[in-house]
């Protein structure tokens, strides 16, 4: 098993306005992987904690970070937006990164991976996505809302959204519902990414719904698999889901290197 990191293990990425993005990096093979994370969770999670003991076993290179506005990187994050999201993604690949890269990108993160490939085509190696909520605030979020909430986010600039995962609400502002609008790939349009795309979704999923990930494996062009998981839910984080999820990785690194 990996130790727990502790604070003094977490280093920090000077970001503009003074702002800074806590970050671990570990040393290793190329490709190396990049965590993108999703929508308020942090590189703490179970899913990048079991990558971080994959790259330790396989000897990879592994860069994992936190969001302006989540986990333990600054910022407030009502603040937060896709666009902010993605640069700070960006600027991880960029700063923290050598060669080509594995972006691992789960549920908001896989929104992420695809917008900073398009903007990186040189630096990513391969996709790996788990349950992508591409446009997720158009096409999972707005396109929800009730009249009243959408009322509420017009006149007062924010919902507080329950939580299925915290015990409070959390903050979906307008600026990131238009904001959002900028970035939808899942737009009629062909996606193309120069690269090969793996993605994980399951089936029980009440967030990103499995029909949500084929419509992306549909529009992407080029080497894409996508692999259905009957009981999974959104987080695939038990020991099954996880063991199958490194077993797509190891296949996928396999790939890369015949």
């Amino acid at each position: 098993m990996v130790a727990t990191e502790t604070a003094h293990d977490v280093e920090y990425l000077p970001r503009e306005g003074g702002e800074r993005l806590a970050y671990l990096r570990r040393s290793g093979r190329s490709p190396g992987l990049v965590w993108l994370g999703g929508f308020k969770s942090d590189m703490a999670g179970n899913k990048a904690r079991r990558l971080d003991e994959w790259a330790v076993q396989t000897g990879r290179a592994l860069v994992r970070f936190d969001y302006f506005g989540h986990g333990r990187s600054s910022g407030a994050f009502r603040d937060g937006t896709i666009s902010r999201w993605r640069d700070d993604a960006l600027a991880a690949i960029d700063a923290l990164t050598s060669g080509p890269q594995i972006l691992v990108g789960s549920s908001m993160g896989a929104w992420l991976a695809l917008l900073c490939a398009r903007l990186r085509p040189e630096r990513v190696a391969a996709l790996f996505l788990i349950a992508p909520a591409t446009d997720f605030t158009e096409a999972l979020l707005w396109q929800r809302l009730p009249d009243n909430v959408r009322r509420e986010l017009g006149e007062k600039g924010e919902w507080l959204r329950p939580s299925a995962y915290d015990p409070e609400p959390y903050p979906i502002t307008r600026a990131l519902i238009e904001d959002g609008r900028r970035h939808l790939v899942l737009d009629g349009r062909t996606l193309s990414v120069k690269v090969p795309v793996r993605i994980v979704q399951g089936m029980h999923d009440p967030d990103v719904p499995w029909t949500h990930a084929t419509r992306l494996a549909e529009v992407l062009d080029g080497d894409v698999r996508l692999t259905l998981v009957r009981e999974g839910d959104h987080r695939l984080s038990t020991p099954k889901d996880l063991a199958l999820i490194e077993r797509e990785l190891d296949a996928l690194v396999a790939e890369l290197a015949a």
